[in-house]
């Protein structure tokens, strides 16, 4: 079996000395191009599989990369970090993640206990620590961000237009007739949540209609805030034929809350979110949405890394968000709400 294949059996297979096994395996010297590729044909041969702790010592490395995220339960950040995941496959390199859950002090935590463990670099997914925090840390360590711009590590961040993204979708329902359309908003402590808003406000100005705050309510991401949100809406007397949400999973909590008041989605109120995330194609009705590329993110995180790591030139590429049009939004009807 190849977890009992040995750096011995690969050089008695390979007609080579076990140090240049090592060397071969672990780069710290030149081999011979005829015994390198004796050596890998062996391991390939055999299955072996090399010690990734004991290569990571000889190189003074950990094989590592960190991983800061805020949420490893969220299904939003859940999808970065399988793209995170593809795009280290393949490499020596493994991910180990913790969690931040968008406090500073608990970021800054995230931080030391990834430091502990010695990684030979870093990826932020969003966070709220200041920029000049991310700036010290990217002078010690290789760093890629993602859902922020941090200024002085731009070449470094991957980030979609959050703004355009919300105003696309703001705008497809004013296409659609409605002109009365609350926003259940993510927490407006954090930029994406702000820039949402904005996206959203941005495109009742431009079709001429009054932005009114009554229509906003605040939610903080999860379910249990969109069902909130609307119920906060319905109890105050709101009138709206539309609701856009921050994100897919307030957008959730939103659908739930007009069924359970006898509702129709999209009959009577048209609804859309923001994230795409892979149930949103599964729900009654599958929602219209504004997709993000979070695969994208975390696979382009990963390959930057190993450029970086491996000394390579990288690019980071410009994602952009689309909006994903399904059945949870109708032209409005003449009589509603």
């Amino acid at each position: 079996m190849p977890d009992s294949v040995t750096l011995s059996h690969v050089a008695r297979e390979a007609g080579v000395s076990p140090s240049t096994v090592s060397r071969v395996i672990n780069g710290t010297a030149r081999v011979a191009p005829e015994k390198e590729r004796a050596v890998y044909e062996a391991i390939r041969r055999l299955g072996y599989r090399p010690n990734l702790f004991a290569q990571g010592l000889a190189r003074g490395k950990s094989m590592s990369v960190g991983v800061m995220t805020q949420d490893v339960a969220s299904p939003y950040y859940g999808e970065v970090i399988k793209g995170i995941e593809q795009g280290l496959d393949g490499s020596p390199y493994y991910p180990i993640f913790a969690s931040g859950h968008w406090r500073p002090e608990a970021e800054r935590e995230a931080f030391k206990v990834l430091s502990g463990r010695k990684i030979d670099a870093l990826i932020v997914m969003g966070g709220l620590l200041p920029d000049a925090e991310l700036l010290e840390m990217a002078a010690h360590l290789p760093m890629v961000v993602i859902g922020r711009t941090v200024p002085g590590l731009e070449k470094d961040c991957l980030h979609a237009d959050q703004v355009q993204g919300a105003y696309e979708a703001t705008r497809h329902l004013i296409e659609l007739g409605h002109r009365r359309i609350a926003h259940i908003a993510g927490p407006l402590y954090q930029q994406d949540a702000r820039d949402r808003l904005e996206g959203y406000r941005k495109a009742l100005a431009e079709a001429n209609l009054n932005f009114d705050p009554r229509l906003v309510v605040e939610g903080d991401y999860h379910e249990p805030s969109g069902l909130m949100a609307v119920e906060a809406l319905l109890s105050r007397g709101a009138l709206f034929t539309a609701i856009f949400s921050s994100n897919d999973q307030m957008a959730y909590g939103a659908r739930l809350a007009l069924y359970r008041r006898g509702i129709q989605v999209p009959g009577e109120i048209s609804l859309v979110g923001f994230d795409d995330l892979p149930i949103s194609s599964y729900t009654t009705p599958p929602l219209t949405t504004v997709a993000q590329p979070t695969l994208e993110f975390g696979r382009e995180a990963a390959r930057a890394i190993l450029a970086k790591l491996e000394g390579r030139p990288y690019s980071l590429p410009a994602l952009a968000n689309k909006l994903i049009i399904r059945e949870s939004t109708a032209l409005l009807r003449q009589g509603a709400r």
